[in-house]
């Protein structure tokens, strides 16, 4: 942590702002606290914590190498969800992406994933977007074993990505967010189909539609100049919720206000 707090006087990080407070929070509990975002990259804590995840990850690496199993082995690296980036310290900043953990925008639902292994990934970046259930068909056909969709029923093997030269199906990728988060995330759904993104929001039924490619930031809401599409990713949303059985929430008749 003493390196990372000498590197934020060396960038100067100290004389820059570091938040930005934003509206109160919309949970009962915190509804007299403000959100706050964090705008550079300068926590020591935070730094030390993945320097320290770094290492150990080449621990790993190393205990693979030298017990034989590298060759045997698929390394996949990826999170849960976007950074902590307006609540609990904000000890992280997603920009250019929006918010963060607990959010339905990018910075909360956009995670790395890397994925490694000698012989079966070739280098490279794919542009593909994906989501966690792929995992589970895509470590099955690493490991040779048939497909159990009736598990996976919602993931696909991202094994043609793995060479540089195969493709997934097309296909929507839904979210469910249906409950208020800690970090300032209010309850609603969202897809992505290709370069578009809807979110709906369940308090007051208000959507939002951004072009991705366009737009990473989500900073320009289309659904008022783009209707049409607007309202027929709205009924694919809904098709799916309906088709999952997704749960929404229901008014607290003791906060009606």
């Amino acid at each position: 942590m003493a390196k990372y707090r000498e590197k934020v006087l060396e960038m100067g990080l100290d004389k820059v702002p570091t938040f930005e407070d934003g509206d109160f929070h919309p949970t009962e509990h915190k509804k007299h606290v403000r959100i706050k975002r964090r705008l550079v990259q300068s926590d020591p804590t935070y730094a030390a914590m993945v320097e320290t995840m770094d290492t150990n990850i080449g621990r790993l690496v190393n205990a693979l190498e030298a017990s034989g199993q590298m060759d045997n082995t698929l390394l996949v690296f990826t999170s849960d969800n976007g950074g902590l980036a307006t609540s609990e310290g904000s000890p992280t900043t997603n920009r250019p992406l929006c918010e963060g953990k607990g959010w339905m925008y990018e910075g909360g639902t956009r995670e790395p994933l890397i994925v490694w292994g000698p012989g079966r990934v070739n280098p490279g970046v794919s542009r593909a977007p994906v989501s966690s259930p792929d995992f589970y068909p895509t470590l099955l056909d690493a490991a040779g074993l048939d497909p159990m969709p009736e598990q996976h029923c919602d993931g696909v093997s991202l094994a043609p990505l793995f060479k540089g030269t195969g493709t997934l199906p097309e296909r929507a990728l839904f979210w469910h967010y249906p409950h208020y988060g800690n970090q300032g995330g209010r309850p609603g759904a969202s897809m992505r189909d290709g370069d578009w993104k809807l979110i709906e929001f369940f308090e007051d039924d208000r959507i939002e539609l951004y072009n991705l490619r366009e737009d990473l930031g989500e900073t320009q809401d289309l659904a008022p100049s783009q209707p049409d599409r607007a309202y027929a990713m709205r009924r694919r949303l809904h098709a799916w919720q309906e088709e999952v059985e997704a749960l929404r929430p229901r008014r607290n008749p003791e906060h009606a206000g």
